[in-house]
C-alpha cells in the first residue's frame, strides 16, 4: 500500500500547483497566500486544506507544528527575477525566495520544489541566487538539482518555461534519473484550439465574454517572421497561433496586454486567417484600405479560456474582480506540469537509495544541478 504523502503550500496563489500536487496523490494539509482575492479564490476550491491568511514571515513559529512532513513546495513571485528586472536587493520581490528557505529549515520537509520564472536558472545575473539556493539547500541536508522545463512538452497548452528547483533530505536522487523519469511523462504538445474550442463563441453561458478592451493596430508595428511573434497591435497582446500550443500567458492580462484570438477561425470554419494576411501585407509594405482596422472577430481571450490553457479545472471557481482573475490565472503554475513534477517528486521519496554524505557537498552539487538549455536538449 503506497504511503499517502502529505504537503505544505507556500505562496499558493489560487491553487494551481496544489490541483497538481493533489492529483498526484499529495494530501495538502496547511497552505499560505496572502493576496485576498487569491485566498477567496483558494478557500472556494480546497475546502479541506487549512489556509493561513497573510505574511509568511508571520507564520514561522506555526509551523513548527508541522517538523518532518513529507514535502513542501511553492512558487516565491518571480517579478523580481525576470529578465528585464535589476537586482535590487530591498525589492521584496527578491526576497520571497528566501522566506521559503526559512521555512524550509523550520520544517525540514522528506523533499521541497521551489517554482519561479527561467530567467532565474538562465541568467548570469541571478548566479549567486541560484547558488544560495543550492548553498543554504545543502548546509540543511538536501541533494538539490534544478530543471528548467517547457509546459508543452508534457500536455499543456502553453508554452511556458519554468526552473524547478527540486531537494530531497538526506538522499541522493540522481539527477539522470530524475530526468528520465520526467521524459517518460511527456506528452504530445496541445495546441489552443484542441484546449478551448469545445467552449463555444465567447458570451455564451459556457463562455462568459470577459475582456472588452479593444483591439487596434500599431501606427509603427514591429515586424517578425512570424505574424504570431513582433508587435502589430496596439498594447502586449499578441494573436495566438490556434493550432499550436499558445504562449506564456502574462499576469497582465485583463486589458490590452490580454491574448487575441480569431472567433471565426475558432469557432465559425472560416479559412481565411486576417492576422497571417494582415502580416503579410505589413512584410511586403502593401497594406491596404480594408486593413485600415482590426475586424471584429478578433477579441480577447476570455477568463475560461485562459483558465484551461493553464489547465485548471473547467468547473474551477475564481473570485475577485475580472482583473483580479486575469492576474491569478497568469501567476499559477500550470496544474498539469505541477502534477508531472509532483509524481516524479514522489517517485524519488519512495527510492530505496542509501544516503552517502559524501556525495553531498556544495561543490559537487553546484557543478551538476543547474541545467541550461543546451543541457535539457531532451525537452526541447
Amino acid at each position: 500500500m503506497k504511503k499517502n504523502f502529505k504537503a505544505i503550500s507556500l505562496f499558493s496563489g489560487a491553487g494551481g500547483m496544489d490541483i497538481g500536487f493533489q492529483k498526484a496523490g499529495v494530501d495538502v494539509v496547511w497552505a499560505n497566500e496572502i493576496d485576498k482575492d487569491a485566498c477567496n479564490t483558494y478557500e472556494l476550491n480546497n475546502p479541506d486544506t487549512y489556509l493561513r491568511r497573510g505574511d509568511i514571515s508571520e507564520v514561522y513559529e506555526e509551523l513548527k507544528n508541522y517538523n518532518g512532513i513529507d514535502l513542501l513546495f511553492g512558487g516565491p513571485p518571480c517579478q523580481g527575477f525576470s529578465v528585464a528586472g535589476k537586482m535590487d536587493p530591498t525589492d521584496i520581490r527578491n526576497t520571497l525566495v528566501w522566506n521559503f528557505l526559512d521555512v524550509l529549515k523550520i520544517v525540514k520537509p522528506k523533499a521541497f520544489v521551489i517554482e519561479n520564472v527561467k530567467a532565474l536558472g538562465t541568467l548570469k545575473k541571478w548566479e549567486n541566487v541560484r547558488e544560495r539556493i543550492f548553498k543554504l539547500s545543502n548546509d540543511m541536508g538536501y541533494s538539490c538539482n534544478a530543471y528548467i522545463l517547457n509546459s508543452s512538452h508534457f500536455g499543456v497548452p502553453q508554452k511556458r518555461e519554468r526552473i524547478f528547483f527540486v531537494g530531497f533530505l538526506e538522499k541522493n536522487v540522481d539527477s539522470n534519473l530524475f530526468i528520465s523519469r520526467l521524459e517518460k511523462k511527456r506528452k504530445k504538445p496541445k495546441s489552443v484550439r484542441e484546449a478551448i474550442s469545445h467552449l463555444g463563441p465567447a458570451g455564451t453561458d459556457k463562455n462568459p465574454l470577459t475582456c472588452t478592451a479593444k483591439i487596434t493596430l500599431a501606427a509603427n508595428p514591429v515586424l517578425r517572421k512570424s505574424p504570431y511573434a513582433g508587435m502589430i497591435f496596439n498594447g502586449m497582446g499578441r494573436p495566438l497561433n490556434l493550432e499550436e500550443a499558445s504562449n506564456t500567458l502574462p499576469a497582465s492580462m485583463g486589458g490590452n496586454k490580454t491574448p487575441i484570438i480569431d472567433e471565426d477561425l475558432l469557432y465559425h470554419g472560416s479559412e481565411i486567417n486576417w492576422v497571417v494576411e494582415y502580416h503579410k501585407s505589413l512584410m511586403e509594405n502593401k497594406t491596404k484600405a480594408k486593413y485600415e482596422e482590426a475586424p471584429k472577430h478578433l477579441r480577447r481571450l476570455t477568463i475560461k479560456e485562459a483558465a484551461l490553457l493553464q489547465t485548471f479545472p473547467e468547473d474551477y471557481v475564481f473570485s475577485g474582480s475580472k482583473t483580479a482573475i486575469y492576474r491569478q490565472i497568469g501567476n499559477a503554475v500550470p496544474c498539469l506540469l505541477a502534477e508531472v513534477v509532483a509524481r516524479t517528486v514522489i517517485e524519488g521519496l519512495e527510492d530505496d537509495q542509501p544516503f552517502n554524505p559524501e556525495q553531498l557537498t556544495f561543490e559537487s552539487v553546484q557543478e551538476k544541478a543547474l541545467y541550461s538549455e543546451s543541457h535539457l536538449k531532451i525537452f526541447n
